[in-house]
């Protein structure tokens, strides 16, 4: 009886162990098949009308070439300007200011690796609770009628994995500032917290 529990607990062990490695690689290949077969199917039936059949696979490689375009053309002085251009041109059209511009600066936010200056924990949304977040600015003031100045810090409070999230402005003594890295911040949240150390401790300020 016992040897066949010990063959029920061994398997059990083993089984769940060999799911958490699978599963996130089958997840991470679904993922880009999806991706890859996305793309592919925008651009995709332009080569099948120019070749006169399915090229698999060239509506994705197009799509590469034209971001790396894209991204000569915008590192380019004069190339960037046109850009410039192009983009007020387009922000003057309200369906497309309201989608692009939430976006561009969601990408311009993470393409610098000065935006997020720390990795904080902040009681949020209400007292005895807490929450993650990155220290974005420090320099904010409330200024009130009578003369009085408070200094304020804008934490950036992520609310759905890393790319939706809330700003919120806190006092300073009301961050606590961990020795944890931002790049280690960002795998703490995308693991869900399962990466979040055992000792959590401030920063040396």
């Amino acid at each position: 009886m016992n040897h066949h529990l010990s063959l029920r607990a061994t398997f059990r062990r083993k089984f769940f162990a060999g799911l958490f490695v699978t599963v996130p690689a089958l997840v991470s290949v679904v993922v880009l098949i999806w991706i890859f077969k996305s793309i592919d199917g925008i651009l995709g039936p332009v080569y099948d009308r120019l070749f006169g059949r399915h090229v698999e696979g060239m509506g994705f490689i197009s799509a590469i070439v034209l971001i790396f375009i894209a991204g000569t053309v915008s590192t380019n002085v004069i190339g960037n300007k046109v850009i410039k251009a192009v983009e007020k041109y387009l922000m003057n059209i309200p369906v497309f200011r309201s989608v692009y511009s939430p976006v561009k600066s969601i990408m311009d936010a993470f393409s610098k690796s000065s935006s997020f200056k720390k990795f904080v924990i902040v009681q949020y949304p209400r007292p005895g609770v807490y929450a993650f977040g990155f220290l974005t600015r420090e320099g904010t003031t409330r200024c009130f009628s009578d003369g009085r100045t408070e200094p304020l810090q804008a934490i950036y409070i992520p609310t759905n994995n890393l790319y939706l999230g809330e700003v919120a402005l806190f006092k300073p003594d009301d961050v606590f500032c961990t020795d944890i890295a931002v790049e280690d911040g960002v795998k703490i949240i995308l693991s869900g917290g399962i990466a979040t150390p055992d000792m959590l401790r401030e920063a040396v300020r």
